[in-house]
């Protein structure tokens, strides 16, 4: 049956906005036997609370320092050997992911499907959304927007001013309605390669577009889970002096040696320790990822980078240490909002932040996207579980769709072959 469900919704992408598609989603799956697992899985949705109440509920429940060691203890737990997907974890999942499109596309030859990339934040700028807005369904979805948030995004995208479309409160939206805004304008083209595409994932906020891009959230439930996720991480960022940074580093380089060592560092100048936070929060590609945490413990990394084998360094423009143990209030918030939407099985596959695997059911998504908010974002593995094939193996082409480009540059420094056959999609 969910087989059925995917070649009409397939059928349906090429004449059907992202809007329109979700209401019809809703339509096809509330027709069938209310027993199916993803059926089951998929709830009514009820009002979402604000971002303040929300807050406010948490921190009646848990005090902060409990919820930060609450987060510290969680990622301890994992172990050391989890910071990297083993090479047998990436094998396992290229072959369940092989498995999963020929059931889908018994006949379809790897260079004629595509992988839908969406960006995070960093990404934005005040002028995005030009080359789109002219897109059929693209003002409807700014009109939605300017409904849910409160404010005129579309104002917001193409005239700025920048310090405030830098603010996670007001970035995190502008990218994640763009980047769909982008698909749309794909679809238009009229290339076929929206209705093509096998595999999807999104870096950190991206993730939620790639969601809604495959069916798992109305484009309406992503937004207003986007908007309560950025309001809570802006909130969390003003709570402790924090940041994120680039990490260039030899192949000898001792990354986790350093991040302790930072950590200590914090101890010795008086950091409470809830709050002496130093790790990786983005694996991009060989010999780069990005660290985040205490603002003490940033600064320590930056001064004595050589002595651990980092041989440069690069401070982010965002305010707090995304994707730490520091975002546990965040994570609490997005965990409350998630139990009051409806979610359902990804009618494409998605790839999880969170362990770079493809989601499986409702409830996955749901554990994960809370998750992802104080755990690494583990996009070099999504990218090798994606594109990693025999050398006789063509790749598929992929679109970067949203502000920026950076993803197709972290692409071609994990799998140049996959980068030749891939192009933004600008907005």
């Amino acid at each position: 049956m969910l087989k059925n469900i995917c070649k009409t919704f397939c059928f349906q992408r090429k004449y059907r906005s992202i809007i329109s598609l979700s209401h019809e989603r809703h339509r096809l799956l509330s027709t069938e036997d209310k027993t199916r697992e993803h059926v089951k899985s998929a709830e009514i949705s009820q009002p979402i609370e604000s971002t303040f109440e929300s807050i406010n509920r948490v921190l009646k429940d848990k005090s902060l320092k409990d919820l930060l060691n609450e987060a510290s203890s969680e990622l301890e737990s994992i172990g050391s050997g989890a910071q990297e997907l083993t090479q047998r974890d990436i094998n396992e999942s290229i072959a369940k992911r092989d498995q999963k499109r020929l059931s889908l596309r018994p006949k379809t030859a790897p260079e004629d499907t595509t992988v839908m990339l969406f960006p995070g934040q960093g990404s934005q700028f005040v002028g995005m959304g030009y080359h789109v807005i002219d897109s059929p369904n693209v003002k409807q979805m700014f009109t939605i927007a300017k409904q849910i948030l409160g404010y005129d995004l579309l104002d917001l995208c193409l005239n700025g001013p920048i310090e405030r479309l830098n603010q996670t409160q007001f970035s995190q939206p502008a990218i994640f309605v763009t980047s769909l805004a982008a698909v749309e304008s794909l679809r238009q083209s009229g290339s076929g390669d929206v209705e093509s595409c096998v595999a999807t994932a999104g870096f950190s906020v991206g993730e939620l577009a790639a969601l809604v891009f495959a069916g798992a959230l109305s484009f309406e439930d992503g937004l207003r889970l986007v908007k309560i996720r950025a309001e809570a991480m802006q909130y969390a960022t003003e709570l402790v002096p924090s940041a994120m940074i680039t990490v260039f580093f030899n192949a000898d380089a001792r990354i986790n040696f350093a991040c302790n060592a930072a950590k200590e560092w914090c101890l010795r100048k008086g950091v409470q320790p809830e709050y002496a936070v130093c790790s990786v929060a983005n694996y991009l590609f060989p010999h780069c990822k990005v660290v985040a945490g205490h603002e003490e413990a940033i600064s320590f990394l930056q001064m004595n980078a050589k002595d651990f084998g980092i041989k440069k360094t690069k401070r982010l423009p965002v305010s707090g240490a995304f994707h730490t143990s520091l975002m546990a209030p965040a994570r609490e918030v997005m965990r409350e909002a998630l139990k009051r939407i409806r979610i359902d099985v990804p009618l494409i596959p998605v790839h999880s932040n969170f362990d770079a695997r493809v989601y499986s059911n409702a409830d996955d998504i749901r554990k994960k996207l809370a998750k992802q908010i104080v755990s690494p974002v583990r996009w070099e593995q999504i990218l090798h579980i994606i594109y990693e094939r025999p050398k006789e193996t063509k790749c598929p082409k992929t679109f970067e769709c949203g502000p920026g480009t950076s993803l197709l540059s972290t692409l071609n420094m994990v799998h140049g072959i996959a980068r030749r056959s891939a192009r933004h999609v600008p907005v």
